[in-house]
Formats: structure tokens, sequence, C-alpha cells
């Protein structure tokens, strides 16, 4: 049993030094994955991996969440990954609404001044096809968050999934053809 396990069942059953101790456990290998994930962001990206990791990390343990309870590993990282996916969905949300004007009054643009969709298009609409896929195929969905969102490499979305490779690039191939798909205009 992994270090994280035996913190995530210690503070289930209520240990309240267990939680103190997660955090140094797992930060680095969050901040790892969160500025691998940044890094593919568009240019002029403004949030950086350890506001990332902080944000997620007190959705994880805030007071909301403050009943959650996390089997594993692979489960622990997960849950770490829709939090991110939410921050980052929820943060293109906003720049999308100042991008189309916000609650600013209608101005005429020409057609120079237009510009093509931005990562924020590419986020929400992975965003939405991820929702139809993970109705469809929940295994593929947990592997997509965690390739896409979180940044992990295969082996890594594998080996938190309990999955061997194999399968895992199998899903992956299958996830992808999916996601194409959903995501044609």
């Amino acid at each position: 049993m992994s270090d994280v396990t035996q913190l995530l069942s210690a503070i289930d059953q209520g240990d309240p030094k267990a939680s103190e101790e997660l955090l140094p456990v797992v930060y680095e290998e969050l901040r790892r994955l969160a500025a691998a994930k940044l890094a593919r962001e568009a240019a002029g990206q403004t949030l950086q991996a350890t506001a990332l990791v902080h944000e997620a990390w007190l959705r994880l343990v805030g007071s909301s969440s403050a009943n959650q309870h996390w089997d594993h590993r692979g489960h622990f990282f997960g849950a770490a990954a829709e939090a991110m996916r939410r921050i980052l969905v929820e943060r293109a949300r906003r720049r999308k609404v100042l991008v189309r004007g916000g609650y600013e009054h209608r101005t005429e643009f020409s057609d120079s001044d237009l510009r093509a969709p931005g990562p924020e298009d590419e986020l929400l609409g992975v965003h939405e096809a991820l929702q139809g896929l993970a109705t469809a195929e929940p295994r593929a969905a947990e592997l997509v968050k965690l390739r896409y969102f979180l940044g992990m490499s295969m082996p890594e979305a594998a080996d938190t999934l309990g999955m061997t490779q194999r399968s895992a690039e199998r899903v992956w191939t299958f996830a992808k053809a999916w996601l194409k798909v959903a995501l044609k205009p």
C-alpha cells in the first residue's frame, strides 16, 4: 500500500494529523502535473501551477468536501484531475465572457478585427464532449481527464487508474476517436 493510500485511509478513520501529512506527500506531484498542463496552454496564460494546485487542494479538502472519501491513490488523483479540470473550465468560461464583451455595449468590428477561436473555445468544447463520454464510457472519461487536464503521461495515468499500459492505450485510442467525432463542428 502506498504512502498516499495509507494517509487517505488514516484520514478516513479520523486521524487529524493525516490530512496535514498528505499535502507534502502529493504536493510536488500535483505541482509537476499542473505545470506540465499549463505549459501546453496558449501564450499569455496567467494562471500558475502553484495557484492551480492550491485552488484544487482547497476544493478537495475544503469545508464542502470535508466528508470526502478516497479509496486509494488513483481515486485521489482522479479527484484532483476533476478539480483542476473544473477550475480550468470555469476560468475559460470567465475569459470567454470577457472576450465576447462581457456585459459591455455592442461595438461593430471589421472582418480584420475578428479572431480565430482560442484555447478557451477548445477547452469548453472538450469539457462538453467529456460529459457525453462520461455517460457512455466513464473509464475513458477518467483517462481523458488525467491525460488532458492533469497532463499525466500514459504510464502515470494507467498506474493511477489501476490499468495496464496496453489497456490504457486501447481506451485512449477509443476516447480520442469518440472525442474527435463529438468535437466536429
